[in-house]
């Protein structure tokens, strides 16, 4: 008796993105409010930086409200429902609970009754691995859609005592809308992920987990706090960052002239010179904003995708380079043709 012939893995169609959204909390903390509180200075905190403010957001204003509000723009800008919507996927090291998942709170407060849900925890590199998730699960026609979300309330984690660590983050959420591409009307040309969870301890939150967990009968002694090693960070995050690119850019078959747009991790000014110089890309080519927002992890990238995109910096064709690092530690990057 013969054996059937094995199947044929399903040819992954392009996607592109075809709207973006991102959301900010009103209130700003600046570097001049955090001198108040801790022993720092505006020249200290930009000068190692780059930062001078980040948006702190409201009490009562969690993760999901951030999500699902810049959601609500990605999917007015890609023209659809959210009614509509078949996937959600939110990437976030601050969910609103343990469980449910975070993008189920999304779900309910957008009315994608439709949709699978669920959460992505790759720290600041979350929103790039939920755009490959997305790549595949539209790719392969199982979903017609997906709505992809990097979303942090990064205030509720930090120990506003630490100068360190107080300094560096705020809170935000960016979104975009994966689609099937048709007509050469853009798409995603490249997906790189990495991990090494043998640096997990560089940056963390220990506690909280049930390794660690957290009560009122068992103090947390600031264990719920981001903790991180910060000059090991740097070190591996210029690293990763500049193989992940480097990596991206030829599996689309480009080179780094071929990049009209770098939208790096908005994590340290230094950082983002450093990948720049090596990269050997043209500083007017990088979009920055980590000045007004600080470092937003998993959302970073996508609130600089749609600011850049918003602003006219994306044009029609123009290759567009995204790239980040975060705990765990993970690195992506990604090539988008617009």
């Amino acid at each position: 008796m013969s054996e059937p012939a094995a199947s044929s893995p399903k040819e992954i169609i392009p996607v592109r993105i075809a709207g973006t959204g991102s959301y900010l909390p009103e209130r700003i903390m600046t570097n001049h409010d955090l001198e108040k509180s801790v022993d720092t200075s505006d020249e200290w905190i930009t000068s190692r930086t780059g930062i001078r403010e980040r948006r702190i957001a409201a009490e009562g204003e969690h993760t999901s409200h951030l999500a699902a509000k810049a959601a609500e723009k990605a999917l007015e800008q890609a023209g659809i429902d959210a009614a509509d919507v078949e996937l959600i996927i939110v990437a976030t090291i601050t969910p609103d609970t343990l469980t449910p998942a975070t993008a189920c709170y999304v779900q309910q407060h957008i009315g994608s009754l439709r949709a699978v849900a669920f959460d992505v925890s790759a720290a600041c590199s979350g929103f790039l691995y939920a755009l490959e998730l997305a790549r595949h699960s539209v790719g392969s026609g199982a979903f017609k859609n997906a709505l992809i979300i990097g979303a942090e309330k990064l205030s509720s984690f930090v120990d506003w005592t630490d100068r360190n660590t107080c300094v560096l983050f705020g809170d935000g959420a960016g979104a975009a809308v994966i689609v099937p591409s048709t007509n050469g009307d853009g798409r995603i040309l490249s997906c790189q992920l990495g991990t090494d969870g043998a640096q997990a301890e560089l940056l963390n939150i220990p506690g909280g987990g049930s390794a660690c967990p957290v009560s009122i009968d068992a103090p947390s002694d600031k264990l719920a706090f981001l903790a991180m090693q910060g000059r090991e960070v740097f070190k591996h995050a210029v690293n990763a960052m500049k193989k992940a690119a480097i990596d991206a850019i030829s599996a689309a078959g480009l080179t780094a002239k071929d990049i009209k747009l770098l939208i790096p991790h908005q994590a340290n000014l230094r950082i983002i010179d450093a990948i720049v110089e090596r990269l050997e890309i043209n500083r007017d080519d990088v979009f920055i904003n980590l000045d007004k927002y600080g470092n937003t992890s998993a959302a970073a990238v996508a609130i600089a995708l749609d600011e850049a995109n918003r602003q006219g910096r994306i044009e029609s064709g123009d290759k567009v380079l995204l790239v980040a690092f975060g705990a765990g530690l993970t690195w992506a990057s990604a090539i988008i043709e617009w």
